[in-house]
C-alpha cells in the first residue's frame, strides 16, 4: 500500500522550498499548540521542528469552540527573506490572520488580523511589483496590504472549477513561466474529493481550465488512498516538480472507515502542453520499527505533543514531580470540552501505548479521542481501572478489574483488521488493559475501532492517543508509542 509522507492526522498541507530546505505545514483545529511545521531536505522524510502557534495570544480556543472548528488551511510562503503563514481560526474572536517568522521552527509573530477577509484557505501570493494577492475558499480574491491587514479595493470572483462541481476551495495562485496558475479542490474533501487547475496571463485572470481537470483524483477507483485533493505545487532544486496533498487510508467493510484522519501524501509532477501531469503517489521512508518513549525529563514538551483547546502551567507540568508529567484535572474527563489531555496523533494502522500512572488522589489514565463524543478510555482511581466507551449519546463502562494502589502501567493495543467476517467487518480493534508486576499484559477489552472514526464522528480530525486527568492530580512517569 501507498504510505503517507506524513502519516496521522496531517492534513491540508501546504509546502515552501528555501534552498535545500523545505518547510510544511498542516491544519491543527481544535488542538494547541496549533499548526504543526515540519523540516525535509528530500520531501520523503520530514521531522516536525515546532508549532507556529504556541501562545494564546496567537491563538485562543474556548471551550466553546466545537470539534473540528479551530484552524483551518495553512498556506507557507516565503517571501522577500521572511516566512509567512495565512490561515483561518474558526473560534471567537477569530477569522482570517497572517504570521511571520524569520525561522520556521519559530518563534512566529502574534497575528495581523485581516478583518475584511472572509470565507476559509487563505492562500498568498506577490506579483512582480510587490502587491500580495490573497486568494480564499469560493473563490474570491483580495489584493491586501500585509503590513496593515486592509484589502486594497473590492474581492473579485475568479474561476471556481469544474461547474457543478461542490466545495471549490483550497485555492493556491503561483507563477510558473509566463502563466499564473490557480490550483483548487473540489468535490468535497470525502471520497469526491479531487484537484483541479486552471491558468491565466494575470494574478486575476481570466482563468482557463486545464482540459484534463481534475488532474488528480481517487474518486469510483479501488486505490487503498481515497480522498485526495487539497495540494501544493513545490519546485524542487534540480528543477523537478511535486505535489503534496492529503488523502486518507478507509480499512473494514462498506463504506471504509479511516481512523487516522486525513494524511500528508507525495506525488510527482511532469508538465506537458504547459500543465501539470500528476504521477502516482509516492510512498513514505520504509516501514521499520517505531519506538519512541517519552520520560518527560525537559522542561518543556516535544511538539508533538497536543492538548485540547489549550495548555496552561496551571493544569499541565513536568516541573512539579521531576522526571513526571504533572495534570491537574479541570471538568469531569475525556466527554467535557475542557478536559485536561495531552496526546499525540496516532500516526500508524497497528501501534501500541503505554504509559506508567499514579493516580494519587486523583482519577485519569490513557484514552482514545475522536472528539467529544467519540472516545474510549482506560482509567484508574482507588484501586479501580475501568475502561470506558463514548460513542455519541451513549456512555458505558465495558469493564473492569481491581488493581494495587500506586503506580501502574496502563496500555492499549491496536490491530489493524487483517481477517474480514462480512462487508460491516469494522477496519481494527482497540484493546485496553494494565501490566501485570511480571510484564504480562492483561487485555480488560477489545473494542471495534469502527466508532473513532471520521465516517462515524463526522468533522475533519483523526485519533489522538493521550492521557488525562478526570479529577483531581494525576502523575505520568513515561508514555511510550510503538508501531
Amino acid at each position: 500500500m501507498t504510505t503517507p509522507v506524513i502519516p496521522g492526522m496531517h492534513p491540508d498541507p501546504s509546502v515552501c522550498r528555501v534552498g535545500e530546505d523545505y518547510y510544511l505545514v498542516c491544519s491543527s483545529f481544535e488542538y494547541f499548540p496549533g499548526i504543526p511545521v515540519f523540516h525535509s531536505r528530500d520531501l520523503v522524510s520530514w521531522m516536525q521542528i515546532g508549532n507556529a502557534l504556541e501562545r494564546p495570544s496567537q491563538l485562543l480556543l474556548t471551550a466553546e469552540t466545537p470539534s473540528s472548528a479551530g484552524i483551518y488551511a495553512p498556506t507557507l510562503r516565503h517571501h522577500d527573506g521572511r516566512f509567512w503563514l495565512i490561515v483561518t481560526s474558526v473560534s471567537h474572536g477569530g477569522g482570517n490572520m497572517v504570521f511571520t517568522a524569520d525561522d520556521p521552527a519559530g518563534p512566529w509573530s502574534d497575528p495581523i488580523l485581516l478583518p475584511d477577509v472572509g470565507g476559509i484557505d487563505p492562500d498568498l501570493a506577490w506579483d512582480d511589483d510587490g502587491t500580495c494577492w490573497c486568494t480564499v475558499a469560493g473563490v474570491l480574491q483580495y489584493r491586501i496590504d500585509l503590513a496593515t491587514g486592509k484589502t486594497l479595493g473590492e474581492p473579485k470572483r475568479l474561476w471556481s472549477g469544474t461547474p457543478g462541481a461542490k466545495a471549490p476551495e483550497a485555492p493556491h495562485l503561483y507563477r510558473i513561466g509566463e502563466h499564473w496558475y490557480l490550483m483548487i479542490a473540489e468535490g468535497g474533501t470525502e471520497r469526491g474529493h479531487g484537484v483541479s487547475i486552471a491558468r491565466g496571463p494575470a494574478p486575476d485572470g481570466p482563468f482557463e481550465p486545464c482540459p484534463a481537470n481534475p488532474i488528480l483524483s481517487h474518486r469510483s477507483t479501488d486505490d487503498p488512498v481515497q480522498n485526495t485533493g487539497h495540494a501544493d505545487l513545490v519546485q524542487a532544486p534540480d528543477g523537478s516538480w511535486w505535489m503534496v496533498l492529503l488523502g486518507v487510508r478507509p480499512g473494514g467493510g462498506t463504506p471504509g472507515w479511516h481512523v487516522l484522519g486525513r494524511e500528508t501524501f507525495l506525488a510527482p509532477v511532469t508538465w506537458a502542453d504547459g500543465w501539470p501531469v500528476v504521477g502516482e503517489l509516492s510512498s513514505g521512508p520504509p516501514a521499520t520499527a517505531v519506538v519512541e518513549r517519552d520520560t518527560f525529563d525537559d522542561g518543556e514538551l516535544r511538539p508533538c505533543w497536543v492538548s485540547v483547546r489549550d495548555r496552561s502551567e496551571q493544569h499541565c507540568t513536568t516541573g512539579e514531580r521531576p522526571g513526571w508529567l504533572t495534570l491537574h484535572a479541570r471538568g469531569s474527563g475525556v466527554d467535557d470540552p475542557a478536559v485536561v489531555f495531552v496526546g499525540r496523533r496516532q500516526q500508524h494502522l497497528s501501534c501500541r501505548a503505554r504509559t506508567l500512572v499514579d493516580p494519587a488522589g486523583g482519577t485519569g489514565g490513557l484514552a482514545v479521542r475522536f472528539d467529544e463524543e467519540h472516545h474510549y478510555e482506560i482509567e484508574v482511581a482507588s484501586g479501580e481501572a475501568k475502561v470506558l466507551a463514548r460513542i455519541g449519546p451513549l456512555r458505558t463502562v465495558v469493564a473492569s478489574r481491581p488493581v494495587p494502589s500506586g503506580p501502574l502501567v496502563l496500555g492499549v493495543q491496536v490491530d489493524e483488521a487483517r481477517e474480514f467476517r462480512d462487508p460491516r467487518n469494522g477496519p481494527d480493534t482497540i484493546s485496553f488493559g494494565v501490566e501485570e508486576p511480571d510484564g504480562t499484559f492483561t487485555v480488560l477489552a477489545t473494542l471495534d475501532g469502527r466508532y473513532l472514526s471520521t465516517e462515524v464522528a463526522g468533522g475533519f480530525t483523526g485519533r489522538v492517543i493521550g492521557v488525562y486527568a478526570a479529577t483531581g492530580t494525576v502523575h505520568f512517569d513515561w508514555f511510550e508509542y510503538v508501531a
